[in-house]
């Protein structure tokens, strides 16, 4: 017998025998479903057996056959019933367990979200995937007719959705295509940096949606819940299908704030902040003004981040304005991260490294932050350092910047297009996926070992555009993606040290080093960053003009 645990209450199990009872007892359960008719097969005990079992060692038993493959939504209904009369926690068992996880899921279709019932049962190791329609539609079996076909459906409308959007466009008119995204606005989220930094307002990050979305391009203003690539299908919230020729797949990350202790409950007050907020990047400034003594920590979770060097960024900004100040004498900065180094690409650390120097700033690798009592100004870090036992560490503070760790989001995770660690799974030059070949995936929840900042979704978009098109008209991709990234890193107001680098920290600068050389603080790239990158982004890469975006030829 091998339960395996859905919830605290439920666990499914293949066929058990009458000797297994008391096993069952043992590890706690207090009752018993059965799912599997009798006569099924020729070695199994009648549920007869079981519950007289059951019964000699006080356990409830239930029996609900359901025949292989014809789970009803009344099936469904009644083992919701038995679960909420039985005694917990439940044992349901089948032949092989499936049944049991499928009347569990569209039992709790309408209590939990499809994303956590997706998540419960394939950590079990069952696949939902075949009723995932009913599970979104409450438990109930929906038609199966689509609400809507497009040519090309793209999943987000961050940077890299629209720009994708827009290099389509450009290479082939006509073409039906859809953007599915429940926002309303739109950010420019590579500014909340400046924002933190007292250079950009916040609201001039930000834009209606409608007022970006590609003229001709379909707005599907929906979140979506699943997706059903076997049948090139997009599931959405309320069960609309949506089907599609080819889909592209590139709704950003999810910022899992919750997974630090306390941290949701003191973010925007008790000087808790981060730049990786819209409403909070303007509280990292008013902390940075009016902080003249006390400690201030700067975090960074484990990776993968999007834009790596944000949290330093944020960390050299206010040292520097607390420098201008004359008060960066009575400031204690710590840099707690919870990886080993300063920067993945080891040609630009020197310069980085003086800057941290500059400031008097204390770097603490393999620090990961886990809890937070904003109320008491004190936080707590597990020290994993190689080869050494984890050792839990207070700091106290008056100001904390904090990087939030981040995962692909639920609806992804869960989804037969990610990978073992919930990421899309491309080829990482194509971007194609590597399972279902009209598929592809761009920008931070694809698993391509690149940077994740909108410069490399502004090289990819072009990239799977061409590649798209390429298949439509029978022919093999032919543009290829090299990482290419680019993080400008702010280590003073009005010098930037500029990292660009692909695959394997190869650097790619994109200018000759007499007019910017990466490794160096400049203000040319401070310049870049701030008076060119904003329009670049809004006005070029959102429309389709690809300046200095050309796709890379596939060179056999």
């Amino acid at each position: 017998m091998d339960p395996k645990t859905l919830t605290a209450s439920v666990s499914v199990c293949p066929q058990i025998t009458p000797d297994d009872i008391q096993a069952v007892k043992d590890q706690g359960f207090r009752s018993i479903i059965c799912n599997r008719p009798d006569g099924e097969g020729a070695d199994q005990p009648s549920f007869d057996e079981i519950a007289a079992a059951a019964k000699k060692l006080g356990l409830e038993a239930r029996y609900l056959p359901i025949v292989s493959g014809k789970v009803s939504d009344e099936d469904a209904l009644d083992f919701g019933n038995a679960l909420n009369e039985l005694p917990g926690p439940t044992l349901a068992y089948c032949r092989t367990g499936t049944r049991s996880a499928t009347l569990w899921s569209l039992a709790k279709a309408k209590s939990l979200s499809v994303a956590d019932i997706m998540a419960a049962t394939k950590a079990a190791g069952y696949d939902m995937g075949g009723v995932v329609r009913r599970i979104v539609n409450g438990g109930k079996t929906p038609t199966d007719r689509a609400d809507a076909s497009y040519d090309v459906v793209i999943v987000g409308a961050g940077a890299a959705g629209i720009a994708a959007a827009s290099s389509l466009q450009s290479r082939r008119a006509g073409l039906e295509i859809a953007i599915i995204d429940p926002a309303d606005i739109h950010y420019y989220q590579p500014g909340w940096t400046m924002v933190g930094g007292g250079i950009f307002d916040a609201p001039d990050t930000a834009k209606t949606m409608g007022s970006l979305i590609p003229r001709g391009v379909h707005w599907i203003k929906a979140a979506v819940a699943a997706f059903e690539p076997q049948d090139d299908a997009v599931i959405l919230d309320g069960c609309r299908v949506v089907k599609y020729k080819r889909l592209i797949v590139c709704p950003g990350l999810k910022l899992d704030w919750q997974r630090v202790e306390g941290l949701v409950e003191t973010l925007g007050k008790n000087g808790v902040t981060s730049n990786y907020r819209y409403d909070l990047a303007p509280y990292t400034w008013e902390l940075v003004q009016n902080m003249n003594e006390g400690r201030a920590i700067f975090t960074q979770p484990p990776m993968p981040i999007k834009c790596a060097g944000a949290p330093q960024k944020a960390m050299y900004l206010s040292g520097d304005a607390w420098f201008r100040r004359g008060v960066l004498k009575d400031i204690d900065i710590q840099f707690n991260n919870a990886g080993g180094v300063l920067f993945g690409v080891k040609d630009y650390v020197p310069a980085l490294e003086k800057y941290v120097e500059k400031y008097g700033a204390t770097l603490n690798f393999f620090h990961n932050l886990v809890a937070v009592d904003g109320a008491a100004k004190k936080a707590w870090f597990d020290v994993s350092k190689p080869d050494t036992p984890v050792e839990r560490v207070e700091m106290e503070f008056d100001m904390m910047h904090v990087c939030p760790p981040q995962t692909a989001p639920d609806f992804i995770r869960v989804s037969p297009l990610a990978d073992a660690a919930g990421w899309i799974d491309v080829d990482q030059s194509t971007l194609r996926h590597k399972t279902y070949e009209n598929i592809w995936s761009l920008g931070d929840v694809m698993n391509a070992p690149n940077a994740k900042t909108a410069a490399a979704a502004r090289i990819q978009a072009p990239i799977v555009a061409e590649n798209i098109v390429a298949d439509m008209d029978g022919r093999a991709p032919v543009a290829q993606y090299n990482g290419y990234g680019s993080c400008p890193l702010t280590v003073e107001r009005g010098k930037i040290v500029l990292a660009e680098f692909g695959y394997g920290g190869t650097m790619l600068p994109s200018f000759p080093k007499f007019l910017i050389d990466g490794t160096k603080p400049s203000r040319a790239a401070w310049l870049l960053k701030e008076k060119m990158l904003p329009p670049i982004y809004w006005k070029a890469m959102l429309r389709g003009r690809e300046w200095m975006a050309k796709p890379e030829k596939i060179t056999t």
